[in-house]
């Protein structure tokens, strides 16, 4: 049996988990999970692999975990980014609220940008603490996309190849439609093509973006224009702003998130170009700012709070009454688009939209 090392988190070694036992072996989590309880089915030869790769690893499972052998923790385990973004706070601070109103408690395992192994290893602690089912709130891409297998429900806040369970369910916004959606509203206005200021690409919430993009403008036979990349704070929006700022071709943009589409404002502020007499701008989230810029932001919003609800309504459905044959999940809301003043047809043009 080759060796593995558990993945470095924050500088020191973590302790080995089932993920890791699973890596090892060669087999699921379910698996490792099954023969962790002592289950029938699992056959002797797996079983043995399984045993192996935890003496060699020096794996202990927590005693808490033990619990779900005989009955519910009533508590759900959320794995989130470490960050204080807009879209990431709101969302945790959504779901606190709304899991306390279900009488289940929380566990809250933060991982960090770049952190290869995060979420297998934020799983991992959460199985030792014992909990009934699990949220990953902000799936991000690792890098090494090693699947997660679980024995109990999960659900994810959006795209996140690789994860499975017991039942495994998704909640959250459309963003390839979403972002397709403000594409269109500014080729509408008649612009003949729109620019992006796009998201950190190991978010799979900003490559959806940039998909909605790039597919409105190729329906609309529009040119595609070389992307801008930014980290979704300001000034990273500021800096591709005052690159924007220097092309008299660019007449729209949309901004993956109203943040950098407050660094954008501000760099075409300063070069003089007048927002939205030379250039349209969209953004995506409508925080609470947005309605109070200048001009006040046309962006997509997000509703959180609907989204959550949502997912752990049929979380805590999956966990209490668990079946496969289930009603399909209500419809989300549809795509909206709040228009204010910072979108308009372009000069010497007249939109198509009243």
């Amino acid at each position: 049996m080759s060796e593995a090392k558990p993945a470095p988190d924050g500088g020191r070694t973590r302790r080995p988990g089932s993920t890791d036992v699973a890596r090892l072996a060669g087999v699921s989590q379910k698996t490792v999970s099954r023969v962790l309880n002592g289950e029938p089915y699992v056959k002797e030869e797996v079983r043995l692999r399984v045993q192996a790769a935890m003496r060699e690893l020096g794996y202990r499972r927590n005693n808490v975990a033990r619990a779900l052998n005989s009955g519910r923790t009533r508590r759900i385990g959320v794995v989130c980014l470490g960050t204080a973004l807009f879209g990431p706070s709101t969302q945790l601070v959504a779901l606190e609220r709304t899991l306390r109103s279900t009488g289940y408690s929380l566990s809250i395992v933060n991982t960090l940008e770049g952190d290869t192994g995060g979420v297998a290893g934020a799983v991992d602690h959460l199985l030792e603490q014992g909990v009934d089912g699990i949220i990953v709130s902000e799936p991000i891409d690792e890098g090494d996309n090693q699947p997660i297998d679980l024995d109990i429900p999960v659900l994810s806040f959006g795209r996140f190849p690789g994860l499975s369970g017991r039942s495994t369910l998704y909640t959250g916004g459309d963003n390839t439609s979403a972002g397709r959606l403000a594409t269109e509203h500014l080729l509408g206005l008649g612009h003949r093509t729109v620019w992006h200021v796009a998201g950190p690409q190991r978010w799979w919430a900003a490559r959806e973006r940039l998909d909605g993009w790039r597919q409105a403008l190729a329906a609309a036979g529009a040119p595609e224009p070389p992307v801008l990349e930014g980290d979704w704070l300001p000034a990273s929006g500021y800096q591709a702003g005052r690159q924007l700022a220097a092309n008299d071709e660019v007449t729209a943009i949309f901004v993956a998130n109203d943040d950098m589409a407050i660094g954008v404002l501000r760099a075409l502020a300063e070069a003089g170009r007048a927002v939205p007499d030379d250039v349209s701008i969209v953004g995506f989230d409508d925080i609470p700012s947005a309605a109070f810029l200048t001009p006040p932001l046309t962006t997509v919003p997000q509703d959180f709070d609907e989204h959550v609800a949502r997912g752990i309504a049929n979380l805590v459905t999956e966990i209490e009454s668990p079946t496969d044959d289930r009603s399909p999940a209500p419809e989300p809301p549809p795509l909206r688009l709040v228009i204010r003043h910072s979108t308009a047809a372009p000069r010497g043009r007249s939109s198509s939209h009243s």
